[in-house]
């Protein structure tokens, strides 16, 4: 309850969700969704000027948690596990970024539009080089990032017991958009979705799960409320990641936060944390930011995920200081002796 209330103080008022969870077994710790509503009006006969309000156009009644969003360059996780995984690429591979590329005559930017000049995979993630995933996106192919995103767990529900207002989100491919965009996959959707873009679609407990696997050493995790007595392999399955892969992507989160995107997480007073920053343009127009970590780097336990929508920004600027304080409050909690239930008590 305590990481709840510190989880809904740092989104404030923010519309958009933040999510924590322990990456070992998938036990959901928080999970806030703004704007909200007090379920105490339900109590009483609701006045009609009430039900408009909770009818208005923020949705308050709609958990954020499980909606679906695109993940943005929270999403170079999967890409570089795809990369790395594929074969196409060495673990030691290094690759020129640019300002731009372009493809079909369309350019495609790098964030910063100037590039970062060479790269390999783990600075790649800290500086989150939009142009380094392009390439990895057109060298490994559509079919192999989508495989990659699927056994991930997206497009598909959770498996949470929220199950009637969860979203299974995205994946898209060439014969879901011959039925709803009515042509085929083309090269600029695999390098849109190289960088969580385009038509992929993941919900913040999603995105979460997806930190899961690099912090918990290669499993997914199936995320669940209910506390019991079963030992964390039984709500998790291995990617058979190979060990190398697993190191990469940890030392591209840490860098992250030592040097890369998201140094505004980062806290003497904490463990070491490992994370992501995220920015995708918002189709209604603005941003939407996310930033995920989990902590401690080395023997991780707890996985935070903050959502926060057309909030206009940066990941690193907006979601890491919600993550920061969430993680705050959860090492001082453990420190007194109140850390939320673990697998290991």
């Amino acid at each position: 309850m305590d990481l709840q209330k510190a989880a809904e103080a740092a989104l404030g008022d923010r519309k958009g969700a933040i999510v924590a969870i322990d990456p070992r077994n998938g036990a959901v710790l928080a999970m806030v969704s703004r704007p909200a509503f007090d379920p105490n009006l339900f109590s009483t006969r609701i006045t009609d000027a009430q039900w408009k309000q909770l009818q208005s156009e923020d949705h308050p009644f709609v958990n954020r948690a499980l909606q679906a969003f695109q993940p943005a360059s929270t999403f170079k996780i999967v890409t570089t596990t795809a990369g790395l995984e594929s074969g196409k690429f060495s673990p030691d591979s290094v690759l020129p970024t640019y300002p731009s590329i372009t493809i079909g005559g369309v350019e495609f930017n790098d964030w910063n539009r100037a590039g970062f000049g060479a790269l390999d995979f783990p600075g790649a993630i800290a500086w989150s080089s939009d142009t380094f995933f392009y390439q990895v996106g057109m060298t490994i192919g559509d079919q192999i990032l989508i495989d990659w995103t699927r056994r991930f767990g997206f497009g598909r529900k959770t498996g949470i017991e929220l199950a009637t207002e969860e979203a299974p989100g995205l994946v898209p491919d060439d014969a879901w958009k011959r039925e709803e965009v009515k042509e085929g996959w083309f090269l600029g959707d695999t390098v849109n979705m190289s960088i969580g873009q385009g038509y992929l679609l993941t919900t913040p407990l999603q995105v979460a799960m997806m930190f899961s696997v690099p912090a918990n050493g290669g499993y997914r995790v199936k995320p669940h409320l209910l506390k019991d007595h079963e030992e964390s392999q039984n709500w998790r399955d291995s990617l058979n990641l190979s060990p190398t892969t697993i190191q990469k992507l940890r030392d591209g989160l840490r860098g992250v936060v030592t040097y890369g995107t998201g140094t505004a997480v980062d806290d003497p007073n904490l463990p070491a944390i490992a994370g992501k920053s995220g920015t995708s343009e918002d189709v209604g127009g603005g941003s939407d930011t996310w930033f995920g970590a989990y902590a401690p780097a080395d023997n991780p336990e707890i996985v935070v995920v903050a959502f926060a929508e057309k909030s206009g920004g940066g990941g690193g600027s907006v979601g890491a200081p919600m993550v920061r304080q969430v993680l705050q409050v959860y090492f001082k909690l453990k420190k007194n002796s109140k850390t939320p239930q673990s697998e290991s008590e």
